[in-house]
């Protein structure tokens, strides 16, 4: 049954959701505050933006960690892409990728964090809303999937 499942064995998942454990362990234990990526940028804004909503003592005080989480993200992306050397090339257009992007930032906003922040930390933390978030991300990455593949096929 493992086989089936895991191709190339185990191992690499159980790594995986350690390192990820401890990727948002880290953060919380010295922080008291969740890791989300989106708040990341709303964080940042406060560097640029005089508006009291940027200037908040929530975002200022975790700008600082903030650029070692998206930086570790990024280099770990980019060192992996180095040292296992395949490029994994993808047939979409850039503009749709950027309007992908640009939809995934605007409604992390509405529901108050990203994927990562609800997913992953929001779920490891109990929190019902997450829970909550994440059937809702779910349910409309395979709504939307199912309808892209129909509508393009």
């Amino acid at each position: 049954m493992f086989d089936a499942l895991f191709p190339l064995g185990i191992e690499h998942y159980v790594l995986g959701g350690l390192l990820i454990g401890l990727g948002i362990a880290i953060p919380f234990i010295f922080t008291g505050t969740v890791a989300g990526v989106s708040t990341f940028f709303t964080s940042i804004w406060s560097y640029f933006s005089t508006q009291s909503f940027f200037q908040t003592e929530w975002y200022r005080i975790s700008r600082g960690w903030r650029w070692f989480l998206v930086g570790g993200i990024v280099s770990g992306g980019t060192l992996y892409a180095f040292f296992n050397g395949v490029a994994i090339p993808t047939g979409v257009e850039w503009w749709r990728l950027l309007v992908g992007g640009v939809l995934v930032g605007i409604g992390a906003r509405m529901s108050g964090g990203c994927t990562s922040g609800h997913g992953i930390c929001g779920l490891a933390a109990l929190e019902k809303v997450s829970l909550v978030a994440t059937i809702t991300f779910l349910i409309t990455a395979i709504v939307v999937a199912h309808l892209v593949s129909v509508l393009l096929v």
